[in-house]
């Protein structure tokens, strides 16, 4: 009789275990879907709306105003043709190098990061795609977990499939990081070099994406050697990089 009592006991235990879990995962993949929903519609419309801010620029700003509050955001959105050709293939170069044939991810790239991080003992190498970088940047925080990569895997299949290169790489050019709240290709012109993003030349141009794995080290080490070599490099392949038209 004991013996019974406790295995209708444990049982109901399970069952209802079961049920709250089953709960939980319909919740869970319930919300995976209506935020995914949400940004697909966001994405949609950036066929026709420029974003006037990013998840990126959002939180940055925010960490940079705590330190000073006196700090403001440069940004000038300007459309695709205003933006210098030598910067559109310098970026390219110098981020990826394969980004019109691709459809989001670059997998050799990743696999040589691999290889590379695996040698090192550390990450040194990232392998991420110019519309990886977009993904994180128009919708994710900078926390580096499962999680978020799985969110980028997701959005960056989206941006790939709602919108074409030159869109994709029209919102890049214009949300980028190149300072301390500075984002955009017309705000890093006209802060490093005083002139608009159409009139920069093959040098500053390579000069500009170097500094993009690192802008806020480089805003202020401006003269690196190594900012300078890598220039160097990106100046000799930039006439390799296609763009799109």
């Amino acid at each position: 009789m004991l013996l019974t009592a406790c295995r209708n006991f444990l049982s109901f235990e399970n069952l209802s275990w079961k049920m709250w879990l089953k709960k939980l995962l319909i919740l869970c993949v319930a919300w995976f879907f209506l935020w995914h929903l949400s940004i697909a519609l966001r994405i949609v419309s950036y066929n026709w709306f420029d974003p006037s801010s990013t998840a990126f620029m959002d939180e940055q700003m925010a960490i940079l105003q705590l330190e000073n509050p006196a700090i403001k955001k440069r940004q000038t959105w300007v459309p695709y043709p205003s933006i210098s050709n030598s910067l559109k293939r310098a970026l390219i170069a110098a981020e990826d190098a394969k980004f019109l044939d691709h459809d989001g991810f670059d997998w050799d790239g990743i696999e040589n990061a691999w290889e590379k991080n695996l040698a090192k003992g550390k990450i040194v190498a990232g392998g991420s795609t110019i519309s990886q970088q977009l993904a994180k940047n128009l919708f994710l925080s900078a926390n580096k977990t499962p999680w978020r990569k799985l969110d980028e895997a997701v959005i960056t299949v989206m941006l790939e499939t709602i919108l074409d290169k030159q869109r994709i790489y029209e919102l890049y050019l214009n949300v980028i990081e190149w300072g301390s709240g500075i984002y955009g290709a017309e705000a890093a012109a006209q802060y490093y070099f005083g002139i608009p993003a159409k009139k920069l030349t093959a040098s500053q141009s390579a000069y500009l994406a170097a500094m993009v794995t690192n802008p806020r080290f480089y805003q202020t080490h401006r003269r690196s050697a190594h900012l300078l070599h890598k220039a160097g490099v990106i100046l000799k392949r930039m006439h390799q990089s296609d763009i799109p038209d």
